[in-house]
C-alpha cells in the first residue's frame, strides 16, 4: 500500500490521542479500584478519590471523543473483513462507547448517593459537583453494583477488542491493522 493510501486508512491524530488517553485512564482506574480493596481505610479512600476523579475525566473525554467521531469520519474498515467481523466490530465499538459513558455516570451516582450529593475532588485542583440526591446507602449499593457489573462487562469487551486487533495483525497478517490507531506516523 502506498503512503497516501496508508494515511487515508488511519484514524485522525485527534481520534488516536483520545483513544489511547482514554484507554490508559481506564487501565489506571481498574488498577486503582483493585488496589484499594485490601488497603487500610485512609489509603483506600485516597485511591478511590483518584479513581472517582479519573472516572469523571473519562466521562468528559468520552464526550469529546464522541463529538470528534461525529465531526471526523473514521477510516473505512478493511475490504477483506467478513460480514460477521464487521458486525462484531460495530457492536463492540458501540457497546464500548455506551460503557465509557454509563460506568462513570453510575460511579458518579454511587458517590452522590453515598455522600448526599457532595462534590468529587478533581485531584485537589477543583471540585466536580455531586448529583443532587439524598444520602442513601441502599441507592449507593444499587448504583455501585451496576457500576461494578458494567465494569466487568467492559473488561470482556476490551479483551475482545484487543483480541480482534491481534487476530488481524497475527493471523490475518494485516500489517495495517494496528497502524490504523498508531500514534506513530510513517
Amino acid at each position: 500500500m502506498n503512503t497516501n493510501a496508508t494515511s487515508a486508512a488511519r484514524y485522525s491524530r485527534g481520534a488516536v490521542i483520545l483513544h489511547w488517553l482514554i484507554a490508559l485512564l481506564i487501565a489506571v482506574n481498574f488498577g486503582l479500584a483493585w488496589a484499594s480493596e485490601d488497603q487500610p481505610r485512609q489509603t483506600a479512600m485516597q485511591l478511590m478519590g483518584n479513581h472517582k476523579a479519573i472516572g469523571i475525566l473519562i466521562l468528559l473525554l468520552t464526550l469529546v471523543r464522541i463529538g470528534w467521531r461525529l465531526t471526523h469520519r473514521p477510516p473505512p474498515l478493511a475490504d477483506n473483513l467478513s460480514a460477521w467481523e464487521v458486525a462484531l466490530s460495530k457492536v463492540t465499538h458501540v457497546l464500548l462507547y455506551v460503557l465509557m459513558l454509563a460506568i462513570p455516570v453510575l460511579g458518579w451516582m454511587t458517590h452522590s448517593a453515598f455522600s448526599g450529593g457532595q462534590p468529587v475532588s478533581m485531584f485537589g485542583l477543583f471540585n466536580w459537583p455531586g448529583l443532587p440526591m439524598q444520602q442513601s446507602k441502599d441507592l449507593a449499593e444499587s448504583y455501585g453494583g451496576g457500576h461494578g457489573a458494567l465494569a466487568t462487562g467492559m473488561l470482556f469487551l476490551l479483551a475482545l477488542h484487543v483480541a480482534g486487533a491481534l487476530k488481524h495483525r497475527i493471523i490475518d497478517r494485516d500489517r495495517n491493522a494496528l497502524a490504523r490507531m498508531s500514534l506513530r506516523r510513517s
